[in-house]
C-alpha cells in the first residue's frame, strides 16, 4: 500500500509534468529569407567575382571566362591585384570541382580551394599560409534574369544577402535613409565612392554614382534605383540583381549579412570635400 504522502506526491508530479507537457512550444525566431546566388553548375561560373582576404582591406576584382586556357578555365585581374593579395602570383586558371570553385597554378594544382559557406552566399578557402580568402559572386552567369524579364523589375536572383522582395520579413526599427549623397567605406578605407539617393521611399527612386568613384566592385553592380521597406535600404541594381543595408548607427548603413569585404554607406554633408 502506498503511503498517503507519497501518493500526494506522485500525484503533483504527474500533474505538473501532464500541464508542462501540454504547454505550446515557444515559437522559433523568425528567420529572414535570402536568395541563395552561388552557382551550381560549371555554366553559372563566369563573370565577376570578389576575392579578398578576410579580416582586412585587401581585395581584388577579377573576371573567370568560360574559355579553356592552359590550366583549367581563364581568369582576368588587373595588375594591382598581384601586389594587393600576393597569392594569385602563382594563381593560372580556374576549375569548378565538387560543386564549386578552385583557383589553380600553371600545373592545375589547387592555390585556393573553396568551399561554400553553411549560409550559401560566399564560398570561402584557405590558403598554405594559413590565410582565409572570401570569394563572392558579383555579377555572374548564374545571376542573370531571365530573357525577356521586365529591367525595371528586380530579378528573383541576388548578390549575397539579398532578401526575395515578395517574401514577407520580420520589420527593423528605424526610420529611412535621408535623400543625399552617401559614401562608401571599406576595411581600413574610407570614401572610396559616392552616390547620391534621390528623395524616395517604398516606390523605388533614381541613384547616381557620382564622379571620382574608386570602388570597381560598386562600379560593377551598377545602382540605378533605392527603396526602404520593414527596415532595410535596398539598392537595384540595373540588370536587376539587389543588395540590402540594414541601420549601423549614427546614419551609416551596412550590408546584411556581413561578407566578403566591409560595405558600408554614411550621409556626407553637401559641399563636404
Amino acid at each position: 500500500m502506498i503511503p498517503p504522502v507519497a501518493h500526494s506526491l506522485a500525484l503533483l508530479v504527474g500533474l505538473s509534468a501532464s500541464a508542462h507537457a501540454q504547454e505550446p512550444a515557444p515559437d522559433a525566431p523568425p528567420t529572414l529569407p535570402f536568395v541563395e546566388s552561388l552557382p551550381h553548375d560549371l555554366a553559372g561560373v563566369p563573370g565577376t567575382w570578389d576575392l579578398s582576404r578576410d579580416g582586412t582591406n585587401r581585395r581584388c576584382m577579377m573576371t573567370l571566362s568560360g574559355e579553356s586556357g592552359e590550366a583549367g578555365r581563364r581568369l582576368t585581374f588587373p595588375a594591382g591585384c598581384r601586389r594587393a593579395l600576393p597569392v594569385l602570383n602563382g594563381v593560372a586558371g580556374w576549375l569548378f570541382t565538387d560543386g564549386t570553385v578552385r583557383l589553380v597554378d600553371k600545373n592545375v594544382r589547387p592555390v585556393l580551394p573553396f568551399t561554400r559557406r553553411a549560409d550559401a552566399r560566399s564560398l570561402v578557402a584557405q590558403s598554405e599560409a594559413g590565410e582565409s580568402y572570401s570569394l563572392v559572386p558579383l555579377q555572374i552567369v548564374a545571376m542573370v534574369p531571365p530573357v525577356g524579364a521586365d529591367a525595371a523589375t528586380p530579378a528573383t536572383v541576388a548578390l549575397p544577402g539579398a532578401p526575395q522582395a515578395d517574401a514577407p520579413e520580420a520589420s527593423l526599427p528605424g526610420g529611412p535613409p535621408q535623400a543625399g549623397t552617401y559614401a562608401l567605406d571599406r576595411y581600413r578605407e574610407q570614401d572610396v565612392c559616392r552616390i547620391e539617393l534621390t528623395a524616395g521611399g517604398a516606390v523605388p527612386a533614381p541613384v547616381r554614382i557620382l564622379d571620382g568613384c574608386r570602388d570597381s566592385g560598386l562600379s560593377v553592380f551598377d545602382p540605378v534605383s533605392w527603396r526602404f521597406a520593414n527596415g532595410r535600404l535596398t539598392l537595384n541594381a540595373r540588370r536587376g540583381h539587389v543588395v540590402t543595408l540594414v541601420p549601423a548607427g549614427d546614419g551609416r548603413w551596412r550590408r546584411d549579412p556581413e561578407v566578403g569585404t566591409t560595405f558600408l554607406l554614411h550621409r556626407v554633408e553637401p559641399g563636404a570635400p
